[in-house]
Order: structure tokens, then C-alpha cells, then sequence
């Protein structure tokens, strides 16, 4: 737990820690202005709070509309002039490690990472591993490279949009196996993308993957849970990951090095 922020000081209504969270973020953007920080691809918020404050976190950062507080960061780096890459990641990580390099907040369990270029987390390999848990998909395993392209994770093999055109899964979920957990797989539910910039795969929900049609969540491999909520919104996987997709259907996501080890 954080140990260098007077508790006293700390703001405690959901309001008043969006306020300190954008100033704090702003701050931060402001001190980048110019030099490096237009090269600036990835921005991870890291939050700690109490057990009792989490759920004011949550809120403050809009963990149900993760782009709504993205968009906010953009503005404030519009206003530095600081022209940020299109497809700049925005993590916000609630109970996990930090880097050493990590600025952390004064006032509140906060600590922010301005990075231009994330590496792969197993410094080993691009090749990826993707192992069915829960659900029966076409195959137990899948193996990736970024030369696969994107990686479209849904319900059948072939199936057409709800704009008539049609859509391969390279991970097929097939409704006709009988598995419960495929029923709850949109045939449209995700799909994952090697950044080459950011050196690392994120995972994007689809249009059937976010509310209110389905959900889709990462189990972290520290035990953290993230949502996604929004199409725009990519989240960067990390070896251990688990994706539930739907309702049981699981698959865990290693690099190569690391799924030999495990």
C-alpha cells in the first residue's frame, strides 16, 4: 500500500478525486509539453485505494465508459499541443505492480507511467499463445504472431454482420458442439491485434461484446479484473490473462517463452 500521501489529505467523494486524478494527469502532460512528449503512446494510471474507496475510484475514472475518460486526456493533450499517436493506449490498473519509473501522486494512492514505447512483458517472444479453458472451440490451442493479423474470437467460423458482410473467427466457438458456455459467445465478441508500436497484442471487444448485447472481462494473472466496456478501448495482455467471453468461455493468453514455463 501506498505510503507517501498524507491519508488526511486525500479526497474522498467520487467528484473530488476526478478533479485531483485530471489535474494530477495534467500536470504530468504539461511538464511533457514539447521535447518527447508528442511521441507519448501509452499512459497507464495506477490506483491502489482502500477496499472502501475503490468503488469511488471506479467511478471517478468511469470504469463503465472508459473512453468518455480517455477523451478527456486527449483534450488536455490537445491543449499542450502535444500530438498524440491515434491509436494511444489509455490503461487505468487498479491493484497492480508499478514500474520503478512510475510519478506518483502526492495526496491520493495514484501513480502515473508516460510511456513511448511498451515492451513485450516476457522480453522473449511475439509468438503467442491462446489455450481454450472453458468453452470447446474449434482448437485446444492457438499460436499467433503479428503477421497473423487480426485474430477474431466468436461464436461459428463463418457468420455475417448485422451490415450483411461477412466475418471470419479465426477462434471459432461452434453453437452446435452442446457446450453451454458457446451459447453465450456473440458471433461478433472480440478480436486481438499485435501493435507494432507499442511492441505488445490488445485485446478489443466487438460490437456483441460489450453491454447491453454481452461482456467480455480480463482476469489479470495478479488476480485484478478488468471490463471492457467499449469498442475504441484496447487492453494490453499480458502473460496469464484469462478472457472470459460471455458466460464461462475462457481463454488464457501467454507469450511462447512464457506458456513453456508455466
Amino acid at each position: 500500500m501506498f505510503d507517501f500521501f498524507n491519508k488526511n489529505e486525500k479526497p474522498t467523494d467520487v467528484k473530488a478525486i476526478r478533479n485531483e486524478l485530471i489535474l494530477f494527469i495534467k500536470d504530468q502532460l504539461r511538464r511533457a509539453e514539447g521535447g518527447e512528449g508528442g511521441s507519448i503512446k501509452n499512459i497507464q494510471l495506477f490506483l491502489m485505494p482502500d477496499a472502501d474507496e475503490r468503488l469511488a475510484y471506479e467511478t471517478a475514472v468511469g470504469m463503465e465508459e472508459p473512453a468518455q475518460f480517455k477523451n478527456e486526456i486527449q483534450k488536455i493533450a490537445d491543449d499542450y499541443a502535444i500530438e498524440m499517436p491515434a491509436n494511444w493506449i489509455m490503461e487505468v490498473c487498479f491493484d497492480v505492480p508499478m514500474p520503478e519509473q512510475a510519478i506518483k501522486a502526492g495526496n491520493m494512492p495514484a501513480a502515473l507511467y508516460l510511456s513511448s514505447n511498451v515492451k513485450v512483458a516476457s522480453g522473449s517472444s511475439s509468438t503467442a499463445i491462446l489455450k481454450v479453458l472453458a468453452g470447446q472451440a474449434e482448437q485446444p490451442l492457438y499460436t499467433v504472431t503479428p503477421q497473423t493479423g487480426k485474430i477474431y474470437i466468436g461464436r461459428d467460423k463463418n457468420v455475417q454482420t448485422g451490415e450483411g458482410f461477412f466475418r471470419e473467427n479465426t477462434i471459432a466457438f461452434p453453437s452446435d458442439t452442446g457446450n453451454e458456455s458457446n451459447r453465450f459467445i456473440s458471433r461478433q465478441h472480440a478480436h486481438i491485434e499485435w501493435d507494432d508500436a507499442a511492441q505488445c497484442y490488445l485485446l478489443y471487444a466487438d460490437e456483441g461484446g460489450v453491454p447491453p448485447r454481452n461482456k467480455i472481462k480480463v482476469k489479470t494473472a495478479d488476480g485484478g479484473v478488468v471490463k471492457l466496456q467499449a469498442t475504441e478501448i484496447g487492453h494490453r495482455l499480458q502473460p496469464g490473462d484469462q478472457i472470459l467471453l460471455g458466460d464461462g468461455a475462457t481463454l488464457e493468453f501467454n507469450y511462447e517463452g512464457e506458456a513453456q514455463r508455466s
